[in-house]
């Protein structure tokens, strides 16, 4: 017996697409037949090879049908413009192409923050179609995280997954064992997850996985197609809409051009800061207020509420008008230097064109701001020239010096505080323009003479020469961006006197300087004992007052002896013992003295400096007291 009616058969099986089981039989009947092992053997290794090849085909037609579905998919994608039908189809094919009880479709739900069922096919659960998984949750939530297909054979006893009541409860109630799950991928975005499932465990193959992917991918192009189509007709109806936009913008910019040129002659034919806010507030029919860099009224009325320099800072930052207070403010900047802001109250609300014009005006607002600082900087000048010959030579003519003063609009008869200012920042020539700008707006005068800028400003009865140093101090720093030392003469007036505070504020600034407090300012009633050796009036009852004031005013009220004490206390070098022999007390009560005068006094009064000044003022109130 040969070998070739048994191959003849093998061939008709593989023709006819029969079952694997056929296969075999055809060695089971050679056998029953009595062949020979050599044929046998040839039947043998030709059954495998027919499985081989019978398995391939198989896989062939597989292929095919997959190609055809996806193929049907994509014409699908080009046909329809209806998302609902062409998920509805997609979800279908998985079902179908992978042989599984059911199929679905989740996407993303970004006002809830979670993921719905979107499409389901085969499903008979409603809990099942209402599921809602968050990120993470669930073997949908870990797709949706981590960008990756994921697949169980019983999710029910996968550990891998994190497990929810509700999500268990839907898959318990729809009967899911086997699952696999694939992300809907759009540049490197999941916007979505496509699920198939089976009712009994099951493996999923490579094939399977690659195959749920492939129809994920044409999911998330139809989704961006619906997407894309939803953008063109949202597109459109605003198109519908531009003509009416560009002329209500055009005739907006025309109405804006005209106030623009209105308040630019205001400038031109020298209109002052008021003017200009009035017309403005007639322009937007609201009230509007115009402030300097610090904050200062220049015309209008101040805010009501706080928050206007953050205001300020906010519309600096954005480069627009910005709302405040129930109305809006807008920086005016000249370049990036800030010159001051414009406030509007009575309109909280600005269409685009309004608060055009309103930050318009703003920049009409700067270019008056930079005129009057030219025009104040030119008159500065020619009165420092006069305080130049104020303090190089006071005693030639000062009656002359006083009425040249008149003319410049500077009454040498009135008092005045003279400020002397230093810095190791930047040079001089910058803190000359820093200081005419701190006095812009006021009476006051600056000039460069020797190694300091000099200024002189009328006496403020509100506040001391000390005051006014430390104001001055802490603005020329913000303006130079450096440590500004400042010292100030007391209160003078007519040339002499002004040329004495001159060099008493000299004095001061560099007894600062050596006291290493640089950026600081003072009088000489803020040095302490060094300010009654500096200042020129010794006013020694203000610095005893000063130092040792709330000693005397204890024992006035109480009739203690806490002066006496700190006096034995620092007579006797600083011992108990000794003090104590001195006052004839006992040692707990001079400690309970010294704490008392801790205090008053503050935790310093026994350091070196401050212990310094106590002496001082303890040997003065005893010469004053004789």
């Amino acid at each position: 017996m040969d070998a070739a009616p048994a191959l003849r058969k093998l061939l008709d099986l593989l023709a006819s697409g029969a079952a694997t089981e056929g296969f075999g039989e055809v060695l089971a009947e050679a056998r029953h037949q009595g062949a020979p092992a050599a044929v046998l053997a040839e039947i043998d290794e030709a059954t495998w090879l027919a499985l081989r090849i019978h398995r391939t085909m198989r896989q062939h037609r597989r292929r095919e049908a997959e190609l055809t579905a996806l193929f049907d998919t994509a014409g699908d994608l080009a046909a329809s413009r209806d998302l609902d039908t062409v998920l509805r189809a997609i979800v279908r094919r998985a079902r179908l192409l992978l042989g599984t009880d059911t199929a679905y479709l989740t996407l993303p739900d970004p006002a809830a923050g979670d993921t719905y069922m979107r499409v389901t096919d085969g499903s008979v659960s409603e809990l099942f179609q209402n599921l809602r998984l968050s990120l993470g949750d669930g073997l949908g939530g870990l797709v949706a995280q981590t960008a990756r297909p994921y697949a169980t054979p019983d999710y029910r006893t996968d550990g891998r997954f994190r497990h929810t009541g509700r999500i268990d409860a839907g898959v318990l109630e729809e009967g899911l064992v086997a699952i696999i799950g694939v992300p809907l991928l759009l540049g490197g975005r999941v916007i979505g997850v496509l699920f198939a499932a089976e009712r009994s465990p099951r493996a999923f193959s490579p094939d399977e996985v690659a195959l749920l992917c492939t129809l994920a991918a044409h999911a998330a192009i139809a989704l961006d197609t619906a997407n894309s189509l939803a953008g063109t007709r949202a597109a459109l109806t605003e198109l519908n809409a531009a003509n009416a936009v560009i002329q209500a913008h055009s005739a907006a910019v025309q109405r804006a051009e005209r106030a623009h040129d209105r308040l630019t002659d205001l400038v031109l034919r020298g209109a002052e800061v008021a003017d200009v806010a009035d017309e403005l507030g007639a322009l937007l029919g609201g009230e509007t207020a115009v402030h300097d860099a610090e904050g200062r009224v220049l015309a209008g009325r101040p805010p009501a509420g706080d928050g206007l320099a953050e205001a300020v800072a906010a519309s600096r930052a954005q480069g627009r008008a910005v709302r405040h207070d129930g109305g809006w403010v807008c920086v005016v900047l000249a370049g990036q230097e800030p010159l001051g802001s414009l406030l509007l109250h009575g309109r909280p609300d600005l269409d685009d064109a309004d608060r055009r014009l309103f930050e318009r005006a703003g920049v009409v607002t700067a270019l008056l701001l930079l005129l009057r600082r030219s025009v104040a900087e030119t008159e500065n000048r020619v009165r420092g020239e006069l305080l130049t010959d104020l303090l190089t030579a006071p005693g030639r003519d000062p009656a002359g010096l006083t009425a040249r003063g008149r003319r410049l609009g500077v009454d040498l008869g009135r008092p005045h505080v003279v400020l002397a200012a230093e810095t190791a920042g930047p040079d001089r020539s910058r803190l000359a323009g820093a200081a005419a700008r701190h006095l812009f707006g006021t009476r006051g005068i600056s000039a460069e003479h020797g190694e300091a800028v000099v200024l002189l400003l009328p006496a403020d009865g509100a506040r001391s020469p000390g005051q006014a140093a430390e104001q001055a101090a802490d603005r020329l720093a913000c303006l130079t961006g450096a440590p500004v030392t400042v010292g100030a003469g007391r209160v003078a007036t007519g040339p002499l006197a002004l040329a004495a505070a001159h060099a008493e504020a000299l004095r001061c600034v560099r007894a600062l300087r050596v006291l290493g407090r640089d950026g600081d300012g003072a009088s000489a009633d803020g040095l302490g004992f060094l300010g009654v050796l500096l200042g020129d009036g010794h006013d020694v009852a203000a610095f005893v007052g000063t130092a040792l004031g709330p000693l005397l005013e204890y024992d006035a009220r109480r009739g203690t002896e806490l002066v006496r004490t700190l006096r034995a206390y620092f007579d006797c070098g600083g011992s108990l013992t000794r003090a104590k022999d001195d006052l004839h007390v006992h040692v707990n009560t001079v400690v309970q003295r010294l704490d008392r005068i801790e205090t008053l006094l503050g935790p310093d009064w026994n350091h070196p400096e401050r212990s310094l000044e106590l002496q001082l003022a303890l040997r003065l109130q005893l010469l004053s007291d004789r």
